[in-house]
């Protein structure tokens, strides 16, 4: 008996090859896109691989999908959603060594004017503000280097150094949230929250204990331009900065807290400068009967140079696995956006107004235990608009439904039990 023990130990460890956790015995689980945290019991999707004392995780996800958003602002759309990002990690009990590339192939498979989305708003497209559309990803989407170290048993430090990469603002990013990964669509709030995840140039340095994090980031504050395929640095420097704390109480939960100022984010209004708040609950549980529930409450905020008040957004999204096959997600958004962000036009409304939209979809998972596994899903929406914006739109109450086919790796793990969260 004491044999076989010994050999099914040896044969998990071959399997589950990623066990070292980081420094302080912080689970790899835990680690977000860019710096930030998810809850250590969240799910790892990922394919990984060790080389002496190096391990090598990819992770990323392909949607091919089919977009219809419906009134004289909507249009269909038939495209791809991707990325996929390397890590190379070396680490031991008191430190880590990390290199990260992330890149998407959608300047090519969906097109410098994105995809349709009914109320979205942010960067440009032929020198004008994008609007009803999300915009494609970069090419590169994150390079960067991480490093941890312990000082003692309970404190650690680590700095982040990426021409492309996340600085220290607001949540996990919607594409690596659990609570949004069978979702190809962005959040319409994204501007308001998480739109920093794809920043050219990035330095974070942080101290840590086993539950808390405090970190600051300097970072180029002008967003990415039309060009989704160079690197955005002409003219800029790191001339913005943030701050971020994060308290993970326990292995299900994750909460946050940021603020950033940002210098000319946006190069159709170069002299306006803009401040961003934002507080995150990131919540994972898996239940008795293999069922799993991730759910983020994210608020965000942002001031504008010239504007005497905030701009709020809130954001509730829940996704629920049952039997590893079959997911069920929804999301519940409002923001306040103006006329300029609408570009509603001369002749249409102006000031501002308070817009919602309410999601909801299923994925089904195909397939055996391969390492990458298909999905079909779809998700329909609804958005709530003032009757003032109604003629533009339509209708108060506008619809989309998009139906897709995703790629994705297989679910490695489900909590702490097993190793590394894949960076995101």
């Amino acid at each position: 008996m004491a044999h076989m023990n010994h050999e099914t130990e040896a044969d998990t460890s071959a399997k589950r090859p990623m066990e070292i956790a980081s420094p302080l015995g912080i689970p790899m689980e835990r680690s977000g896109s860019g710096t930030s945290w998810l809850p250590d019991a969240a799910p790892m999707r990922a394919i990984h691989a060790r080389a002496g004392g190096w391990t090598f995780m990819t992770h990323g996800v392909v949607f091919g999908m089919y977009d219809k958003q419906n009134g004289p602002r909507g249009v269909d759309h038939l495209a791809s959603l991707n990325w996929a990002m390397l890590m190379a990690t070396r680490q031991t009990a008191s430190s880590k060594l990390q290199f990260r590339a992330m890149g998407s192939a959608e300047p090519w498979t969906l097109g410098a004017e994105g995809y349709p989305l009914l109320l979205q708003t942010g960067e440009t497209y032929k020198g004008q503000p994008l609007y009803d559309r999300q915009h494609p990803h970069d090419l590169f989407m994150e390079l960067a280097v991480v490093a941890e170290r312990a000082v003692n048993d309970r404190v650690g430090i680590s700095l982040y150094a990426a021409p492309v990469g996340e600085p220290a603002i607001g949540p996990v990013a919607f594409p690596h949230r659990p609570s949004a990964m069978s979702d190809p669509l962005a959040p319409i709030v994204h501007h308001w929250q998480d739109a920093s995840h794809v920043t050219f140039g990035v330095l974070t340095a942080g101290v840590f204990t086993r539950s808390l994090r405090l970190e600051g980031s300097i970072f180029n504050g002008r967003e990415p331009d039309e060009t989704r395929t160079d690197f955005d640095y002409e003219g800029r420097s790191l001339d913005s900065y943030a701050a971020r704390l994060t308290w993970n109480p326990s292995a299900n939960w994750s909460l946050s807290g940021s603020w950033a100022y940002f210098k000319s984010p946006d190069a159709a209004a170069p002299n306006e400068s803009m401040r961003r708040a934002a507080l995150s609950v990131l919540s994972a549980h898996t239940f008795s009967a293999g069922a799993q529930l991730n759910t983020t409450f994210v608020f965000g905020a942002n001031k504008h140079a010239f504007a005497d008040h905030l701009e709020p957004s809130y954001l509730a999204e829940s996704s629920l696995q049952l039997g590893g096959i079959h997911n069920l997600f929804a999301r519940a958004e409002y923001v306040r956006k103006d006329a300029e962000d609408l570009v509603l036009g001369p002749s249409g409304p102006e000031g501002e107004f308070d817009v919602m939209a309410l999601t909801a979809g299923y994925l089904v998972e195909l397939g055996g235990p391969s390492p990458i596994r298909a999905g079909i899903g779809a998700r329909g929406s609804i958005n709530l608009l003032p009757a003032s914006l109604a003629p533009a739109y339509g209708s108060s109450t506008p619809t989309g439904f998009a139906v897709y086919v995703r790629l994705a790796p297989q679910i490695m793990s489900s909590g702490h039990a097993m190793g590394p969260h894949a960076g995101h």
